[in-house]
């Protein structure tokens, strides 16, 4: 059998339709796939390598822990000292009431983990929600997904969860003092790229502050500079309860985490004792990782370019069938008609050497979250393609 085959036969499948790419080397912004063919990658494991691919202080990190240890224990009983000097980056580069850091393995996790300190916090047990929202696929996070398409196939669900429209200033009136908890993503991401109303996250900060209720940002795909600051709720005047984290966070390996004030994250030790546990949560490898990539993103200051690339873009995607642009940084979703161009767009795309995809709740949309470190040349070249493609239709 072949290596497309195996894959098939073997690992656990998340479509009927695969991609099948062979990947056998990235580095940067780019793929190669078993053949030698060359591809700009426009998706960067869905905003996990915001530094791009195997970044040599990354590498050397890595390479580095590997000597000292991998595993030795669960999250949380011994000093593993990647964990502690993480922490405490993310901490001083955080508001002073986001201080203690939860590791996980997953951004899925950290959503589990929240939702029980929420209510472990509050002693309530309702949820608030936005409809178009992602936050994961594990049970409690399916609670709160904001589509019932990719819910129905497994209820029941978590009872007390109440879902309302992002940027409804009326909806607002739904969050209560039975509610424990609000998750919100800052920028929604799969609704293809939704940026919040003037004023409609400090509406919902202020409603969640009046009820008691915390709030609960999801910067799981726009944290780490993707939105064009550092946190997209810098750009907004608000300050999280508890701030969701992943994806970019381990500097492309498996890294989760929520972080909270300590005397909210404290409650986890008591009554009872171990009141969130988890096995691989911080490994040191994926610690070692993400540190190394924060410290480049923040001395290599790759922020500060991300305005004038997601400028670029922006004009140089321009066509007929291209019906709206939305972005924030470098996180951009090109609207076409419907699904069916989207999708002949992608496929050509990769005939092109060009890598990208849809959104979850925006399928008509073509994702753009590129590395962060994308050179100008690898954008136009990005876009030329592009415009050919929607030519050749």
């Amino acid at each position: 059998m072949n290596q497309r085959q195996l894959f098939l036969n073997h690992v656990g499948q998340t479509s009927a339709a695969p991609l099948c790419l062979n990947i056998v080397k990235a580095e940067g912004s780019k793929m190669w796939d078993a053949a030698g063919k060359e591809y700009i990658d426009l998706i960067a494991g869905i905003s996990v390598c915001n530094i791009g691919h195997r970044h040599p202080r990354v590498v050397h990190a890595i390479k580095k822990q590997v000597d000292d240890y991998l595993h030795i224990m669960v999250y949380g009983e011994l000093i593993e000292n990647p964990q502690v000097a993480y922490a405490k980056m993310l901490a001083d580069h955080l508001p002073a009431s986001l201080n203690a850091v939860f590791y996980t393995a997953s951004g899925s996790e950290a959503t589990e983990g929240a939702m029980k300190l929420a209510k472990r916090v509050t002693g309530r047990t309702q949820i608030v929600s936005f409809k178009n929202s992602y936050h994961g696929s594990t049970q409690g996070a399916l609670s709160i997904m904001g589509s019932e398409y990719w819910q129905q196939a497994f209820r029941p669900l978590l009872p007390g969860i109440v879902q309302l429209n992002y940027n409804s200033f009326t909806e607002l009136e739904n969050i209560t003092e039975k509610t424990a908890c609000v998750v919100a993503e800052t920028i929604q991401a799969e609704a293809g790229v939704l940026v919040p109303k003037d004023d409609w996250l400090q509406a919902l900060r202020n409603r969640c502050t009046e009820t008691g209720t915390l709030l609960v940002l999801d910067e799981i795909q726009s944290g780490f500079g993707r939105n064009g600051t550092l946190w997209a709720f810098q750009q907004f005047g608000i300050v999280p309860d508890i701030l969701l984290l992943g994806k970019a966070l381990g500097g492309g390996m498996p890294l989760g985490a929520f972080v909270a004030d300590k005397t909210m994250m404290d409650a986890f030790t008591h009554d009872p004792v171990l009141g969130h546990i988890n096995t691989f949560g911080g490994h040191p490898v994926s610690c070692a990782a993400g540190l190394a990539g924060f410290k480049v993103l923040i001395e290599e200051d790759l922020i500060a370019g991300i305005s004038g690339k997601e400028k670029l873009f922006r004009s140089l995607l321009e066509h007929p069938h291209i019906k709206n642009i939305n972005s924030r940084g470098l996180m951009l979703a090109i609207e076409f008609d419907n699904f069916e161009i989207n999708k002949k767009v992608i496929d050509a795309l990769i005939l092109q050497g060009i890598f990208t995809d849809w959104f979850l709740f925006a399928a008509h949309a073509l994702r753009i979250v590129p590395p962060l470190n994308i050179n100008n040349e690898e954008i136009k070249l990005s876009c030329k393609k592009i415009i050919e493609v929607l030519n050749s239709f």
